[in-house]
């Protein structure tokens, strides 16, 4: 049963053309996740397809109830924006409409309420639309992607994960055609060349012939004339031989770290004995821990658990806390005032750079400005874009260590996965708070967790973490394990001597607790 038809839409901002769909349906249970780069009209298609927003031309047919969860929410609120977010969603959700539509629900939720809505979204009932730059989220909802460019939607079948399979066999195939292009390009260009070249040389007798009585001058104009047309031909081939452009590569980042020599591999970050409190509420209890050069460390933990809280500590180097004088410490706090609108985006990622202008030019290039677009003025550029311009400006000034504080809020899917390569690639310090799961699990080589007012550190990835199980509660589990089945044997050698329905009853309840052991143990 389709829910939710779409025929023939057509929506223009200014002059540009922003959706231009022949055909849409939601089935009723479709699970469908929509992306797209920032600007592409995500979230001008859900408000078309809700009713929300009128399109230029194009129907669309609702055959059942719907809801749509906004982006942007009130803010005329003491709530935090987690709460606020948790609100909304549970407000839409008691309509338990026929389609949900969200455009970014996970965004201010953290990781334990993300995984909240995730199970109650796959309990859902009814069909889904989602707009999310959480690969994860949309890897464990999501079975079918729909890809928004220029205007235009093309579906592509499983969750995020299988999007980005099919979007990597879709550039190998445009590689290898681009080879193919590019040899039958090079084949008809040599053989033009070797065709002109003859011609040329055609009217000239060769030395060996005799001129007395010039017959000889038809035949080599004939001649000349019969490789002209050849040549014209290839030049014909050449003319409708189909382009296939050159795929864009990712530049290899290697930048002049400030203090290299004293700073990898070396304690840069002391904290000892450091607590943290707002007011009277204690966020964490005095801790201590280091950081090294060139570690990438994310801080995770619930919403008001003191994440940026940290961040600011570290950043404003307060008691306890001891900064090694090799450090440069830059920040990013989604703050994008440090950019001058006026200037174009290279003057403004230039004006604190020590770089090299080619350098500037491939970090650019990695975050998807390409050749004139960092010509642009940053007054011309959308929220997610000056983000990306603020962190590049950041990324190539005189610093070795990196603190950000959710920096792929605001961030399509596109530019989210660029910063990651290009932090991947960065030989400096990294901490970084984020919700984003996948970011955590592609940046970071330590994990920081602030949690029932302690702070916990694991040495190693974010996926490494999600699997560890403290050794000390396992041989917990193990003694109680080994209690367990001794208690067992004693009842059945009871059991065996003078069964009763007590004794049956305790051997019962024994069995189901070893059973629920067991499981937690797996």
């Amino acid at each position: 049963m389709v829910i939710l038809e779409a025929n023939h839409l057509k929506l223009s901002i200014k002059d540009r053309l922003l959706l231009d769909v022949d055909k849409l349906q939601v089935g009723k249970d479709d699970r469908i996740g929509l992306v797209g780069r920032n600007g592409s009209g995500k979230t001008t298609l859900l408000e078309v397809l809700a009713g929300k927003r009128d399109s230029e031309g194009g129907t669309v047919t609702a055959r059942g109830t719907l809801e749509l969860l906004p982006q942007l929410k009130r803010t005329d609120t003491v709530k935090s924006g987690g709460e606020v977010t948790q609100e909304y969603i549970n407000q839409v959700l008691a309509k338990r409409p026929e389609l949900l539509m969200a455009d970014e629900p996970t965004t201010h939720l953290d990781k334990e309420h993300i995984e909240w809505f995730e199970k109650k979204l796959a309990r859902w009932p009814g069909a889904l639309l989602l707009v999310s730059h959480d690969r994860m989220f949309l890897d464990k909802i999501c079975t079918k992607i729909w890809e928004l460019s220029d205007g235009k939607i093309t579906e592509y079948k499983g969750n995020y994960s299988a999007y980005a399979e099919q979007k990597e066999v879709e550039r190998q195939q445009h590689e290898l055609a681009y080879e193919k292009y590019e040899k039958k390009k090079q084949q008809l260009e040599a053989a033009l060349h070797t065709k002109e070249t003859k011609a040329a040389r055609a009217t000239k007798v060769p030395k060996n012939k005799s001129v007395e009585s010039g017959a000889s001058k038809p035949y080599f104009a004939k001649k000349q004339k019969k490789l002209d047309k050849a040549a014209g031909a290839i030049k014909t081939r050449l003319e409708k031989l189909e382009k296939v452009e050159k795929m864009r590569e990712a530049a290899p980042i290697k930048m002049n770290l400030h203090n290299e020599e004293s700073f990898k591999g070396r304690v840069v970050i002391r904290v000892e004995d450091v607590g943290g409190k707002v007011g009277q509420r204690v966020l964490w209890k005095p801790t201590r821990f280091t950081i090294k050069g060139g570690e990438k460390l994310a801080i995770i933990g619930s919403n008001g658990s003191g994440k940026t809280t940290l961040v600011k500590k570290l950043l404003e180097q307060g008691a306890g806390i001891t900064v090694s004088p090799a450090a440069k410490i830059g920040y990013f706090s989604q703050n994008i005032a440090t950019l001058d609108v006026n200037q174009t985006i290279f003057e403004n990622v230039r004006s604190s750079s020590v770089q090299e202008e080619s350098f500037i030019r491939t970090v650019l290039a990695r975050l998807h400005f390409y050749r004139e677009d960092v010509h642009k003025p940053v007054s011309v550029l959308s929220g997610g874009e000056r983000m990306k311009v603020a962190l590049a400006k950041l990324f190539v000034s005189e610093v070795n260590m990196l603190l950000l504080d959710e920096p792929t809020n605001f961030l399509d899917l596109e530019s989210v996965e660029a910063l990651e390569s290009l932090l991947q690639e960065y030989e400096g310090s990294i901490v970084f708070v984020s919700h984003d799961r996948r970011f955590i699990e592609k940046v970071a080589t330590r994990i920081l967790e602030i949690n029932a007012q302690e702070i916990q550190l694991f040495d190693g990835s974010f996926q490494e973490y999600l699997e560890f199980e403290p050794q000390n509660e396992r041989d917990e589990q193990a003694e109680q394990l080994l209690l367990i089945e001794t208690r067992i044997s004693e009842v059945l050698s009871r059991l065996s001597i003078t069964p009763s329905e007590e004794l049956e009853n305790e051997f019962q309840a024994l069995l189901a607790e070893k059973r629920k052991i067991m499981s937690e143990r797996m």
